[in-house]
């Protein structure tokens, strides 16, 4: 004997609105046990995914992690480059201190011990132990090292940033003369003497 019936479900304990469910099924009569048992052939409830729309859900997923990775890369570089402005600012403060002690800027940056601190002229005061190094490494611009030049009375200190979108005052797109042209994003923060 077949059936076709609609059952509706209601779920009072908690409030949720009834479900109604169509289901075609055979009944069987079981004459030994004398049970019923009811065999279910569909259920039409929307039950399962279709392979369109399991593609719509990937090509979502992945373009939203395409969006995530482009912002994570565009996060590192403004880190980068905060931590380069960092190191130019503590290199600028030396540099005053420098010349605060002895009237004039120094020639070069690193003139004490191995050639990684700036001390006076004797290296009896040392004003900048260890200078910094670009983050990027010994690939990036001018060999890792920031760009210094100086006449004495006045002074350069050169990084290239990769944030192309940022505004500071201190970033132009020609670095000073002499300095090195091989910046990739073809920007400069550029901090001179006050």
């Amino acid at each position: 004997m077949k059936l076709n019936s609609k059952f509706k479900i209601q779920n009072s304990k908690w409030g949720l609105p009834s479900t109604t469910f169509k289901i075609k099924s055979s009944i069987r009569w079981k004459e030994s046990s004398r049970l019923i048992s009811v065999t279910s052939n569909r259920i039409k409830s929307g039950a399962g995914f279709t392979l369109i729309e399991l593609l719509i859900v990937v090509a979502i997923i992945s373009i939203l992690s395409t969006l995530l990775m482009v912002n994570f890369i565009a996060v590192r570089q403004r880190g980068r480059d905060a931590e380069r402005k960092s190191n130019l600012r503590q290199v600028q403060s030396a540099l005053e201190l420098y010349r605060a002690d002895q009237d004039d800027y120094t020639l070069t940056l690193a003139n004490c011990g191995s050639g990684a601190s700036l001390g006076s002229p004797t290296c009896s005061t040392i004003y900048m132990n260890k200078l910094p190094k670009d983050p990027n490494g010994s690939s990036y611009y001018n060999g890792g090292s920031y760009y210094y030049t100086s006449d004495g009375i006045a002074y350069s200190l050169v990084a290239c940033i990769e944030n192309i979108s940022d505004k500071d005052s201190n970033i132009t797109q020609a670095p000073p003369a002499g300095a090195p042209t091989d910046c990739s994003s073809g920007y400069y923060y550029v901090l001179q003497n006050p």
